[in-house]
């Protein structure tokens, strides 16, 4: 508080000029039938207090006394009111709570800790009606103005005290308290209502012309008054720059303006498996009670579910947010982006209550590119017809080339490895027609995080052999119009059976192989190897293999490309492989799209095996291990 001057006259008389019961109270509890303060003590009543208490009481408990000798808080559930100088007293922990609190304060507590425990028995009670609900003022907690923290402990919540750092602060947070529990009522209008949607609209408008850190804290302040529409707005500055985190927008999947937007973005927990309270029918029962058509909820969870949900706003902005994702969708997601924030100032608002284009989060393929980064910068962006400055661009998620694949990844374990087959100047739908098993089709975006981008083992796919080695490939284009599919997660051995996919993938164009396999430790010592093979009309041109020092080669290898010259003896291994992607990149123009291939979503085929069968006097074994729990 720091000596900041505070009007108790003012701040308590406006509080009683405004009560009104709540809107679930008696109809008989008239108006103005609820005195809720007293008169102020006298200065010598406050001083007896102070004398049979043994101490001076903190300002700002001591100029309320002196305006209002107690107080009607009526706290839903907790405190309904506090005492004056002479009903006040010591709490003297009657409950025992102080052993309880220090028993659980293990060998390292905090010092806000060791300031609870202590303070059932120092505390100062305030409270004379209440339930089973005792307001606490800590002279062992308390500041440098001589303040001490008030406590609410609510005995039949199970949970810890609530601690406001004064009396004032408290007192100021009931009166908030005071206008939340009345707003449903019509009729509660006032002053400070007026005042608080006041804010609420200057907010709204600071948000759309890009202004929302001004915006924050005028909606927090109204959203303590419990004032509609600012839940759902600070909802909105809140999410874009956590996309990952799940907000509620109220009964907004009732109105038909804010449904397109609204009701995939509520859908998105359940739609990932994260709704643990009863299920979808939890889920869909609360939309329903929230005015949404249920047939419509369960329509919209089924496509957020399955991958097919489209975010597809009208006007010049829904038409850069369908170019935006034909982009993404192959794995452009830089390029995607930058539509997207070139359009943002097109965005409209469908209404009052929406100042940002949230529907983007729950696209499948648009909304895993709203890093909190470019959440930031949609909101840091005047639109809505609104004027302002434009924020300094993100910098772009996707390096060059192909050198990050020598970087870890959050998505991918020690022991796996990584394969790519790029296709130059094809459409990247054609690939499972060159390169797909038997009736391989795209499927809907996937989710690399939780995909394990592999076919099933073939012993446990029926009519698979178990020589063979399909791979669940993500499939997209790169700057440069190669086409690709890509497995991240390879696991599988680079062994005598291989059969570069590359031939078969060149039957229109050239095409490029690259298998890189990590070092295994065991069973035995496994080298790493790297294999690159190049083909074109269905014949290959050149290829090697590397492991270890062994060399393998084949055809007219380009001298940038030479494995003697990339795969040096005496360097490290990360080094050489290194120097090869990058002398791929260099060379024949290959990259990809890491933030698209670790974050995004594409689209997966299966592919045909990797490996041929055994010719006739060729051993092959394959093992497999099951684990039983015991």
């Amino acid at each position: 508080m720091s000596g900041e001057s505070f009007n108790w006259h003012d701040f308590l008389g406006r509080w009683q000029e405004e009560w009104v019961p709540r809107a679930d109270d008696d109809e008989d509890c008239g108006q103005t039938a609820v005195p809720l303060g007293r008169p102020g003590a006298d200065e010598a009543a406050i001083a007896a207090a102070e004398q049979r208490l043994g101490r001076r009481l903190p300002p700002s408990y001591r100029e309320f006394l002196a305006v209002s000798d107690g107080w009607h808080v009526d706290q839903t559930a907790g405190v309904y009111q506090l005492g004056g100088a002479a009903d006040i007293d010591w709490f003297q922990d009657p409950y025992g709570m102080t052993r309880q609190y220090e028993e659980n304060l293990g060998d390292n507590p905090r010092q806000e800790d060791v300031l609870l425990a202590g303070m059932w028995q120092r505390a100062l009670r305030l409270e004379t009606d209440s339930d089973m609900s005792y307001a606490l003022l800590d002279p062992g907690d308390s500041d440098q103005d001589g303040e001490w923290a008030l406590y609410v402990y609510k005995g039949w919540s199970g949970e810890l005290p609530d601690r406001y750092p004064s009396f004032r602060a408290y007192m100021e947070a009931m009166y908030r308290g005071f206008h939340s529990d009345r707003v449903e009522r019509p009729d509660f209008v006032n002053a400070t209502t007026r005042a608080q949607d006041a804010r609420v609209e200057e907010a709204r408008l600071l948000a759309l012309r890009g202004r929302y850190e001004e915006a924050l804290p005028l909606l927090e302040e109204a959203l303590s008054f419990g004032r509609p529409r600012s839940a759902v707005l600070l909802n909105q500055l809140r999410h874009l720059p956590a996309p990952c985190s799940s907000r509620g927008y109220g009964n907004l999947v009732a109105d038909p303006r804010y449904l397109p937007e609204v009701l995939p973005v509520e859908a998105m927990t359940p739609a990932r498996g994260e709704w643990r309270l009863g299920g979808d029918d939890h889920w869909l029962g609360m939309m329903t009670a929230r005015g949404a058509a249920r047939k419509t909820a369960e329509a919209v969870l089924s496509t957020m579910r399955d991958g097919t949900h489209r975010y597809a706003p009208p006007g010049p902005w829904g038409r850069a947010v369908a170019e935006a994702r034909e982009s993404a969708r192959w794995g452009a997601t830089d390029a995607a982006w930058r539509v997207l924030r070139d359009a943002l100032p097109l965005w409209e608002a469908p209404g009052p209550s929406l100042i940002a284009p949230i529907g983007l989060l729950a696209d499948p393929v648009l909304g895993p590119l709203i890093t909190p980064e470019r959440g930031r910068e949609i909101l840091a962006t005047p639109r809505a017809g609104e004027t302002g400055p434009a924020p300094e661009p993100v910098p772009d998620l996707d390096p060059p080339g192909l050198a990050w694949l020598t970087e870890p990844a959050a998505n991918r374990r020690p022991l796996d490895g990584y394969r790519c087959v790029w296709v130059e100047g094809i459409d990247p739908a054609r690939l499972p027609a060159l390169i797909g098993e038997e009736g391989a089709e795209l499927s809907a975006p996937t989710d690399p995080r939780k995909a394990s981008w592999r076919a099933p083992e073939p012993h446990e796919r029926e009519g698979v052999e178990l020589w063979e080695d399909r791979a669940v490939v993500a499939v997209g284009r790169t700057a440069d119009a190669w086409a690709f599919a890509f497995d991240g997660h390879s696991h599988r051995h680079l062994n005598k059976l291989f059969l570069s996919p590359a031939p078969a993938a060149s039957s229109s164009g050239r095409a490029v192989v690259v298998w890189r396999e990590p070092r295994r430790p065991s069973p035995g010592e496994h080298p790493a190897a790297f294999h690159l093979s190049v083909a074109e009309q269905g014949e290959e041109l050149y290829a090697f293999t590397v492991r270890g020092s062994e060399i393998q080669r084949s055809g007219a290898i380009p001298e940038a490309l030479d494995p003697t010259r990339l795969f040096r003896p005496g360097d490290a291994e990360l080094d050489c492989e290194r120097r090869a992607l990058e002398a791929l990149h260099t060379e024949l123009g290959l990259s990809l799209p890491r933030f698209a291939l670790t974050e995004g979503r594409l689209r997966t085929f299966t592919t045909r095996s990797w490996t041929r069968a055994p010719r006739a006097g060729e051993g092959f074994a394959y093992a497999y291990f099951v684990r039983h729990r015991s």
